[in-house]
């Protein structure tokens, strides 16, 4: 089995393109599930598993990375952590180690910036964040659901750009100069919802050269949703439950990839339809939306 492609960080770290997430929708709190979940993936070479408190299924995560017997050294880990209002961070971050049983994090994600109350709220947990580089228990850090807003009032006191911005990805939700922004301020962005256009938002724009380019490579209409994005260097993230599904992107996305006008042609048809996942109305359910004025439960 071939290793899973990397791609640089601004840090100097490398993140898998692939790995293999655990939502709230599909794992969370199912603790036994998680774990048979987690062994699954790595032993079909999903080394880099996605996760996150709020999720609350660490625990099943860590417990599968044990059974696994792989070495923790081979595996890429990333957890998010809220950033509620007057969250402590430090305590947030030693609680996800112990529930994972690690004893560092590769990639330590703010999970989303609305919930710290306040401009000045997020800029202070984002403080937090930071001094977790310090302690040598989290090796890169980056933020997930951040809008270019977001970014900016970080970047007004931050001392370390984040190096990811985790959101959802898919040629029905492009987020504008979004991802242009990000790069131009050194942030990988990574997918997740990679194949919402399949999956949750049929019929659309989409359906047709999706399955054009299947039949033409040889491979499923999931694949080609992947290379849309691994092609313009998105990570993505997927919590397919189905293992064969998960060894057929195993055996063939990285053996394809679409050429620059596919790309474009599945980018501009994306533009005619809109569709957003519940993600972030989760969120905000949880823990309110300063933005919007939603208040916490």
């Amino acid at each position: 089995m071939a290793p899973v492609p990397t791609l640089k960080l601004s840090d100097g770290n490398e993140i898998p393109v692939l790995s293999y997430g655990f939502g709230t929708a599909n794992f969370g709190g199912k603790e036994d599930d998680i774990s048979t979940k987690a062994v699954m993936a790595i032993k079909n070479g999903y080394y880099h598993l996605d996760c996150a408190e709020v999720y609350n299924n660490e625990s099943g995560v860590g417990a599968g990375i044990k059974a696994s017997g792989v070495p923790r050294e081979k595996l890429f880990v990333t957890t998010k952590v809220t950033g509620s209002l007057k969250q402590d961070i430090s305590a947030a971050l030693d609680a996800s180690l112990q529930k994972l049983g690690l004893d560092y994090i590769d990639l330590y994600l703010l999970h989303v910036p609305f919930s710290a109350g306040s401009p000045e709220g997020l800029q202070d947990t984002w403080r937090q964040v930071e001094s977790t580089l310090a302690t040598g228990k989290v090796k890169s850090i980056g933020v997930s659901n951040f809008e270019q807003d977001d970014l900016e009032i970080l970047f007004k006191t931050a001392k370390v750009k984040p190096v990811i911005n985790q959101i959802e990805y898919h040629p029905y939700l492009q987020h504008g100069d979004l991802v242009g922004f990000c790069r131009k301020h050194g942030i990988v962005v990574a997918a997740y919802s990679p194949l919402a256009a399949i999956t949750a938002a049929r019929p659309g724009p989409v359906d047709d050269v999706y399955a054009e380019l299947a039949k033409k490579y040889g491979v499923s209409e999931g694949d080609v949703a992947f290379r849309w994005c691994l092609d313009q260097d998105i990570p993505v993230i997927t919590t397919s439950a189905q293992e064969q599904r998960l060894q057929g992107y195993m055996n063939s996305l990285f053996k394809f990839k679409l050429t620059p006008e596919e790309i474009a042609k599945i980018t501009e048809l994306g533009k005619q339809k809109h569709y957003q996942g519940v993600g972030i109305a989760f969120m905000t359910n949880m823990f309110g939306n300063y933005k919007t004025g939603v208040a916490p439960p």
